[in-house]
């Protein structure tokens, strides 16, 4: 197999010139990028679904080929954890619950995975055939999985619940092309952001798992998005595929800043680093994971690491 040497970007904030300007978010400076080498490897153009352990270590889907995981450990070394996950699957977006686990959404065999971390058994926490993928996931403190399930010939959608016991709910359906998903800090707002139409909704969620209030919280123009995480403040942030950006907006949906990438394709992002405050952006078009550093941590690394 031919290597690569895949560039990571790291961005780093200007500094304020006044105190006042420092209290605001510092996600509004300019940003500095620099290079660091990694030896990766070649990749396939389906990476995604970022995700940082307890640990630090940061896992991603299809580093070499469709259906396995590979991992980067805190000093920036290479191993793949999974080289095949069962067939007839394919792992997208993968989250960590409460307990450790590793939940990975299996697009083509309409499972949640669970991945024991000690041992790394794979099972099937969850299966239904009536979902066209799943796409991505997000998780609560209670472990209650989210999981969009977007139609991408019919260019429409729908929202899964999976309680702990592997149940799965119908939350929604008739909607856009449901891809990006992610709970509010404090676990009161779902978030699904539809990539053909453009539009990133809001729904008001119970202790419970449901959802009401649906209101769109904001739309964007042009270009396509995909995977979405929250920072411990709240704010979301966007991947733009195809226009390579990661947009960042405050709850109320106002737009903080946008962070440009190397690559055009970001997939999707995730929180690790020291202090949780380093984004990891996989980039299908580069087969890099790009990283910028951020004012707050990510929500789920907070949660994990209590």
């Amino acid at each position: 197999m031919k290597n690569i040497f895949p560039l990571i970007l790291i961005a780093l904030f200007y500094s304020c010139k006044s105190d006042q300007q420092k209290t605001k978010n510092v996600e509004n400076n300019l940003y500095k990028t620099t290079d660091i080498e990694y030896n990766l490897g070649d990749v396939t153009s389906g990476l995604e679904g970022p995700a940082v352990d307890v640990n630090g270590n940061l896992y991603f889907v299809n580093p070499f080929k469709s259906g396995s995981i590979g991992m980067f450990d805190p000093p920036g070394q290479f191993q793949m954890f999974i080289d095949q996950l069962p067939e007839g699957s394919t792992g997208n977006g993968i989250r960590f619950g409460s307990r450790g686990m590793m939940y990975i959404a299996d697009y083509t065999g309409h499972n949640i995975l669970q991945v024991n971390m000690t041992n790394k058994k794979i099972t099937v926490y969850a299966h239904n055939d009536g979902m066209t993928q799943p796409n991505d996931i997000a998780i609560t403190s209670s472990n209650i999985i989210f999981a969009s399930d977007p139609d991408w010939k019919n260019e429409s959608g729908q929202i899964w619940r999976i309680d702990t016991n592997g149940t799965f709910t119908l939350l929604e359906t008739n909607m856009g092309t449901t891809n990006g998903i992610e709970v509010s800090p404090d676990e009161k707002t779902l978030y699904v952001n539809e990539s053909v139409q453009r539009n990133i909704w809001a729904y008001d969620l119970s202790k419970t798992g449901d959802i009401s209030n649906k209101r769109l919280l904001a739309k964007v123009k042009d270009f396509g998005m995909d995977g979405m995480r929250c920072d411990v403040e709240g704010n979301l942030y966007i991947t733009r595929h195809g226009k390579g950006t990661i947009l960042i907006l405050s709850p109320s949906g106002e737009k903080i800043n946008e962070v440009t990438l190397k690559g055009k394709k970001p997939s999707n992002i995730a929180f690790g680093g020291s202090e949780g405050k380093t984004c990891f952006v996989t980039l299908q078009d580069r087969g890099f994971i790009e990283k910028f550093e951020t004012a707050h941590a990510g929500r789920t690394f907070v949660m994990n690491s209590k």
